[in-house]
């Protein structure tokens, strides 16, 4: 769907990008994970068009006059205008539809309500997220790029946008996302990428990446606690949640057993850092 090869920019305060490449699939979700000035939303811009790359290239396979769709940074809007006025007026700035079932629809697919006249200005920050996800998918793109989506978000704010970007890759939209929020990357994405210093040092299947550098695991379930199973892993107890030391292969023998003991497992979360995997050790 999207290739970007050996992308390089330098800036007078120093070299952003330094030979990134990135494939995007259709319906796969894709996520960049990095510090702050790593290169996350100059990588961002140089997909978008938005700046020329000094060197690479980036090739798009779509017929679509405007393929990408995109909130970077953050949703730029007409505070003043309720949701279905920013969408008209963006619609007309974008050349697309801007009758009124199709600006509903727009708003219902993204999960906002219809009966809202007050301004955007009142909106709690999901909501404002979900509008400029909502202007960003106007001209139906193929490809779809969110800047620290979760930025702001309480967890039920989290859980709710996580749940709509998983339905938009269900319509076969490549989607590349950023985050710090490792929980939620390693729940919605279904590839990484790892960038430091403007270069992409890591990447593969979310799994694949986790599982190579995970220790700890926190376990969550009814009297969990009280398990003789898991007495040795544990470096960590409260009421029905623990805190283990295992590698990627004992946790599922670990969930067998739990399991078999008759416990019931409510989730299973692996603890693992953006320093752990910017700074990898070997196994």
């Amino acid at each position: 769907m999207l290739k970007a090869t050996q992308l390089s920019k330098t800036y007078k305060s120093g070299k952003a990008l330094d030979n990134a490449s990135i494939h995007l699939n259709s319906g796969q979700i894709s996520g960049l994970l990095g510090r702050n000035g790593a290169g996350k939303t100059t990588l961002f811009k140089i997909l978008c068009g938005l700046i020329t790359p000094d060197a690479g290239k980036v090739s798009i396979a779509s017929k679509k006059q405007k393929p990408i769709g995109a909130v970077i940074e953050e949703p730029g809007l007409y505070t003043y205008l309720n949701a279905y006025d920013n969408l008209k007026v963006f619609s007309q700035i974008q050349g697309a539809p801007t009758d009124i079932t199709t600006l509903e629809n727009c708003l219902k697919e993204v999960g906002l309500p219809l009966n809202r006249k007050d301004p955007v200005r009142n909106f709690s920050m999901g909501m404002k997220q979900r509008l400029g996800i909502a202007i960003a998918l106007l001209n139906n793109p193929d490809i779809l790029i969110l800047d620290e989506p979760f930025s702001g978000l309480d967890p039920t704010g989290v859980a709710s946008l996580s749940k709509l970007i998983k339905q938009l890759a269900n319509r076969k939209i490549a989607i590349l996302l950023s985050s710090h929020l490792m929980a939620e990357l390693h729940k919605v994405c279904d590839d990484l990428y790892i960038i430091d210093n403007g270069k992409i040092i890591n990447q593969g299947l979310t799994q694949d990446i986790i599982d190579s550098q995970v220790t700890i695991y926190t376990i969550t379930g009814k009297n969990i606690e009280n398990s003789d199973f898991i007495q040795s892993y544990i470096v960590q107890k409260e009421k029905n949640k623990v805190t283990i030391k295992c590698d990627s292969e004992a946790i599922s023998e670990i969930l067998k057993s739990l399991l078999d003991d008759r416990f019931k497992v409510t989730s299973c979360v692996p603890n693992i850092t953006l320093e752990q995997l910017l700074n990898p050790v070997s196994k």
